[in-house]
């Protein structure tokens, strides 16, 4: 395997807490925290809210998250289960003009490690988009994959496209957009 040089990473990989600021559940603390923008909370709705992935596949890889904390997927109320589909299908529309992918993948990680999440007890669903030839050397020959934007960057045209839609809001510049549904 050929080797890429990051030596940025380091204070990634010697950090002795995975989120040092963090109480409880990362996904229950941070659509709480004042500054959206700095936590990677695009939207929200009155049951769930949109999170870009901190370390993503491709960019515009988010999260859609309950605001209830737990990992079962039954346990979602009536009300909490449309709020997710409903804010979950908004975001393939803002990633639709944010990004515009080829396709998604999207789901959920469900059951613990063995589903492959790292985050097992607050159920959130994967939104990644998929580009028609983002498949290059790197990932096939490097075994590395290449994020080829910010994602501050990325955040910023997502929070746009969140902006633009039926029944959005932003209540204030570091602010995410808030949604609601008819």
């Amino acid at each position: 395997m050929e080797q890429v040089f990051a030596p940025w990473r380091i204070e990634w990989v010697r950090r002795e807490e995975k989120n040092p600021d963090i109480d409880e559940c990362v996904l229950c603390e941070l659509p709480e925290r004042a500054d959206a923008r700095e936590n990677l909370v695009v939207a929200r709705s009155e049951h769930a809210y949109v999170l870009l992935n901190n370390a993503p596949y491709n960019p515009g890889h988010l999260m859609v998250v309950p605001f209830a904390h737990g990992g079962e997927y039954a346990a979602l109320d009536d009300d909490a289960l449309l709020d997710h589909a409903r804010l979950k299908q908004r975001a393939f529309d803002a990633l639709d003009e944010a990004v515009g992918p080829d396709a998604y993948n999207a789901g959920l990680n469900l059951g613990g490690g063995a589903a492959g999440g790292s985050i097992d007890d607050h159920l959130h669903t994967h939104v990644v988009p998929r580009f028609d030839g983002d498949t290059n050397f790197m990932p096939v020959i490097s075994d590395t994959k290449v994020v080829v934007e910010a994602l501050e960057e990325t955040y910023d045209r997502l929070h746009d496209a969140f902006a633009d839609q039926s029944g959005a809001t932003v209540p204030g510049e570091d602010a995410a957009v808030e949604l609601a549904f008819d």
